[in-house]
Protein backbone atom coordinates (compact mmCIF):
# COMPACT_ATOMS: atom_id res chain seq x y z
CA UNK A 1 0.00 0.00 0.00
CA UNK A 2 2.83 1.99 0.55
CA UNK A 3 3.89 2.14 -2.98
CA UNK A 4 0.39 2.58 -4.13
CA UNK A 5 0.16 5.67 -2.27
CA UNK A 6 3.37 6.87 -4.19
CA UNK A 7 4.45 8.17 -0.11
CA UNK A 8 7.47 6.13 -0.28
CA UNK A 9 10.98 8.61 -1.98
CA UNK A 10 12.48 7.13 -4.63
CA UNK A 11 16.26 7.83 -4.13
CA UNK A 12 17.50 7.59 -7.76
CA UNK A 13 21.07 7.13 -8.34
CA UNK A 14 23.16 5.80 -11.41
CA UNK A 15 22.37 1.79 -11.25
CA UNK A 16 24.50 -1.23 -13.06
CA UNK A 17 21.86 -4.14 -12.63
CA UNK A 18 24.43 -6.82 -13.70
CA UNK A 19 25.93 -6.56 -9.90
CA UNK A 20 22.35 -6.45 -8.14
CA UNK A 21 21.51 -9.55 -10.28
CA UNK A 22 24.59 -11.33 -9.02
CA UNK A 23 24.06 -10.06 -5.56
CA UNK A 24 20.48 -11.51 -5.59
CA UNK A 25 21.66 -14.98 -6.97
CA UNK A 26 24.31 -15.32 -4.28
CA UNK A 27 21.06 -15.15 -1.41
CA UNK A 28 19.64 -17.69 -3.62
CA UNK A 29 22.37 -19.82 -5.05
CA UNK A 30 21.35 -22.73 -2.33
CA UNK A 31 17.70 -22.74 -3.69
CA UNK A 32 18.97 -22.83 -7.39
CA UNK A 33 21.43 -25.54 -6.42
CA UNK A 34 19.25 -27.91 -4.57
CA UNK A 35 16.62 -27.73 -8.16
CA UNK A 36 19.81 -28.06 -10.02
CA UNK A 37 19.18 -25.01 -12.11
CA UNK A 38 21.19 -23.31 -14.27
CA UNK A 39 21.46 -19.44 -14.35
CA UNK A 40 22.65 -17.34 -17.02
CA UNK A 41 23.15 -13.27 -17.24
CA UNK A 42 23.74 -11.49 -20.32
CA UNK A 43 24.08 -7.75 -19.00
CA UNK A 44 25.76 -4.69 -20.77
CA UNK A 45 27.28 -1.74 -19.30
CA UNK A 46 24.20 0.20 -19.66
CA UNK A 47 22.72 2.38 -16.19
CA UNK A 48 19.43 3.14 -15.37
CA UNK A 49 18.44 5.72 -13.23
CA UNK A 50 16.34 4.25 -10.89
CA UNK A 51 16.54 3.64 -6.87
CA UNK A 52 18.83 0.91 -6.01
CA UNK A 53 17.00 -0.95 -2.90
CA UNK A 54 13.79 -0.86 -5.25
CA UNK A 55 15.26 -2.56 -7.88
CA UNK A 56 17.16 -5.23 -5.73
CA UNK A 57 13.71 -5.71 -4.73
CA UNK A 58 11.87 -6.41 -7.89
CA UNK A 59 14.86 -8.57 -9.44
CA UNK A 60 14.60 -10.42 -5.75
CA UNK A 61 10.82 -11.41 -6.60
CA UNK A 62 11.22 -11.92 -10.22
CA UNK A 63 14.24 -14.29 -9.57
CA UNK A 64 12.36 -15.95 -6.38
CA UNK A 65 8.98 -16.45 -8.94
CA UNK A 66 11.44 -18.01 -11.80
CA UNK A 67 12.72 -20.85 -9.01
CA UNK A 68 9.61 -21.42 -7.65
CA UNK A 69 8.10 -22.43 -10.51
CA UNK A 70 10.52 -23.73 -12.74
CA UNK A 71 11.11 -27.95 -11.94
CA UNK A 72 14.32 -29.31 -11.12
CA UNK A 73 17.13 -29.17 -13.95
CA UNK A 74 15.60 -25.95 -15.69
CA UNK A 75 17.11 -22.69 -16.54
CA UNK A 76 16.81 -19.38 -15.56
CA UNK A 77 18.38 -16.58 -17.66
CA UNK A 78 18.68 -12.64 -17.19
CA UNK A 79 19.15 -10.42 -20.12
CA UNK A 80 18.34 -6.74 -21.73
CA UNK A 81 17.71 -5.09 -24.49
CA UNK A 82 18.30 -1.31 -26.01
CA UNK A 83 14.74 -0.34 -26.18
CA UNK A 84 15.32 3.56 -27.12
CA UNK A 85 15.78 5.52 -23.76
CA UNK A 86 14.63 3.46 -21.69
CA UNK A 87 16.40 -0.63 -21.03
CA UNK A 88 14.40 -3.36 -21.42
CA UNK A 89 15.55 -6.38 -19.09
CA UNK A 90 14.10 -9.87 -19.66
CA UNK A 91 14.07 -12.64 -17.05
CA UNK A 92 13.01 -16.03 -18.66
CA UNK A 93 12.45 -19.52 -17.05
CA UNK A 94 11.57 -23.04 -18.18
CA UNK A 95 8.93 -23.41 -15.65
CA UNK A 96 5.54 -24.46 -15.58
CA UNK A 97 4.77 -21.25 -17.50
CA UNK A 98 1.01 -19.15 -16.99
CA UNK A 99 -2.27 -19.61 -18.92
CA UNK A 100 -3.10 -16.86 -21.34
CA UNK A 101 -6.19 -16.35 -19.30
CA UNK A 102 -4.13 -15.74 -16.28
CA UNK A 103 -1.83 -13.50 -17.74
CA UNK A 104 -3.86 -10.25 -17.38
CA UNK A 105 -4.67 -10.81 -13.63
CA UNK A 106 -1.50 -11.45 -12.65
CA UNK A 107 -0.19 -8.31 -11.47
CA UNK A 108 -2.90 -8.09 -8.75
CA UNK A 109 -2.05 -8.00 -5.30
CA UNK A 110 -2.77 -11.40 -3.80
CA UNK A 111 -4.03 -13.05 -7.03
CA UNK A 112 -2.63 -16.45 -7.08
CA UNK A 113 -2.93 -18.73 -10.91
CA UNK A 114 -2.93 -22.21 -9.04
CA UNK A 115 -4.27 -21.30 -5.08
CA UNK A 116 -3.35 -24.93 -4.17
CA UNK A 117 0.02 -24.77 -5.35
CA UNK A 118 0.94 -21.24 -4.21
CA UNK A 119 -0.37 -22.23 -0.88
CA UNK A 120 2.08 -25.79 -0.76
CA UNK A 121 5.11 -23.30 -2.33
CA UNK A 122 4.66 -20.30 0.10
CA UNK A 123 3.89 -16.71 -1.23
CA UNK A 124 1.57 -14.19 -0.75
CA UNK A 125 1.05 -13.43 -3.98
CA UNK A 126 2.19 -9.52 -3.52
CA UNK A 127 5.75 -10.33 -4.93
CA UNK A 128 4.23 -9.38 -9.38
CA UNK A 129 2.22 -6.51 -7.60
CA UNK A 130 5.24 -4.86 -5.92
CA UNK A 131 7.13 -5.27 -9.17
CA UNK A 132 4.56 -3.54 -10.79
CA UNK A 133 4.25 -0.60 -8.95
CA UNK A 134 7.87 0.17 -7.86
CA UNK A 135 8.36 -0.15 -12.09
CA UNK A 136 5.82 2.33 -13.14
CA UNK A 137 6.92 4.55 -10.20
CA UNK A 138 10.31 4.68 -12.03
CA UNK A 139 8.24 5.16 -15.25
CA UNK A 140 8.61 2.10 -16.71
CA UNK A 141 6.41 -0.82 -17.69
CA UNK A 142 6.31 -4.73 -16.63
CA UNK A 143 4.67 -7.49 -18.88
CA UNK A 144 4.78 -10.78 -19.34
CA UNK A 145 4.78 -13.56 -21.70
CA UNK A 146 4.42 -17.03 -20.76
CA UNK A 147 3.07 -20.60 -22.49
CA UNK A 148 2.36 -23.51 -19.85
CA UNK A 149 4.48 -25.82 -19.81
CA UNK A 150 7.05 -23.89 -21.87
CA UNK A 151 8.23 -21.21 -19.41
CA UNK A 152 7.78 -17.76 -18.56
CA UNK A 153 9.24 -14.10 -19.59
CA UNK A 154 9.57 -11.37 -17.15
CA UNK A 155 9.72 -8.03 -19.03
CA UNK A 156 10.43 -4.61 -17.62
CA UNK A 157 11.92 -0.90 -18.62
CA UNK A 158 13.76 1.21 -16.75
CA UNK A 159 14.72 4.85 -18.09
CA UNK A 160 18.52 5.15 -18.86
CA UNK A 161 20.53 7.38 -17.17
CA UNK A 162 21.90 10.11 -18.87
CA UNK A 163 24.69 11.88 -17.72
CA UNK A 164 23.58 15.94 -16.49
Amino acid sequence: SRLESGETELKRTRVYLAPLVEEVRQTLQTRLDQKELSFSVELGPTPVWADEDQIREVIANLLDNAIKYTPAGGSIKVTEVENGEMQEFIVCDTGIGIPKENIPRIFERFYRVDKARSREMGGTGLGLSIVKHIIERHDGKVWVESEPEKGTCVHFTLPKFVRG
